[in-house]
């Protein structure tokens, strides 16, 4: 696929992984819409929406930077519309931003249970929503959802209950439009990895230095989306993609490049055997 000048609509694309796939597909010609809430740059977090369009621009790409906080639909509406009018249309939407929480059930404040429902199930929702009317005039339109295969084993239920409900909710979401909107060939796949990544969320919420070290850098996300993106709508949806297993698929299985420190141990993610 010509990525020159297709409109990718990424959430959360201000750091992280979001950021990650916008960079590899600016590289390739495309027109990049950063919504996220970051206008001003936390230390711990690093990154805002126009520091990601910046470097966008820089990667060859062309950027459109949009505060946007997907709890709230008219802000979601707004966002979308400002795509539509700056590049005419939109191609891929990437559902990538999401809020996380490891508590357990009687540690989950109403606070967080909230924030992780409104952002990962509802906004993801009214996100693809919003983008479904100008998918459907793509010539080659994909959504792709962050998050995991559904799994049912209890141990993926204990623990982070809260959570675990959002992410498979997540991936209900995108198995439920693979089938709803194959009449327009529209695709919808979820991904996930199979290592942890290396990111804010690690670094200041999961494990630390020490976890972001036994992990991969997100650029393994990006490539990983551009397979799928690669693909015809019409013949690749409906999955539930680790990176691992796409990679492998093609014919690469050397994944040593992505490692944080090379040779160095991987700690496996959540919700992957």
């Amino acid at each position: 696929m010509n990525f020159t000048n297709k409109t990718v609509f990424i959430t959360g694309a201000s750091r992280g992984i979001g950021k990650a796939i916008a960079l590899k597909l600016a590289r390739e010609g495309a027109n990049i819409v950063i919504a996220a809430k970051s206008t001003t740059e936390n230390p711990k977090l690093g990154g805002t929406i126009f520091s990601a369009a910046e470097e966008v621009e820089k990667a060859g790409g062309k950027a459109l930077a949009v505060q946007c906080d997907i709890r709230f639909e008219e802000q979601v509406k707004i966002a979308v519309q400002k795509a539509v009018d700056t590049f005419g249309g939109i191609d891929i939407l990437v559902n990538n931003a999401s809020a996380i929480s490891l508590t357990d059930t009687e540690s989950t404040e109403a606070k967080q249970f909230d924030l992780m429902h409104s952002i990962n199930v509802r906004g993801t929702f009214f996100v693809t929503r919003s983008c479904i009317p100008y998918l459907k005039t793509s010539l080659n339109p994909h959504i792709l959802t962050l998050s995991p295969p559904v799994s049912l084993k209890p141990k993926w239920l204990s623990g982070h209950l809260a959570y675990t409900l959002t992410k498979f909710n997540m991936s209900m979401m995108a198995m439920g439009w693979a089938e709803e909107l194959k009449k327009y060939n529209i695709a919808s796949n979820a991904l996930w990895p199979r290592t942890t990544i290396d990111t804010a969320a690690v670094r200041n919420l999961l494990g630390g230095e020490t976890l972001a070290n036994m992990s991969r850098t997100p650029e393994i996300l990006a490539d990983a989306a551009y397979i799928i993106f690669s693909k015809p709508s019409s013949a690749c949806t409906g999955n539930c993609f680790i990176d691992e297993h796409l990679f492998a698929a093609e014919g690469i299985t050397d994944l040593s490049g992505y490692a944080v420190i090379p040779g160095g141990e991987l700690y496996t993610d959540l919700f992957v055997e």
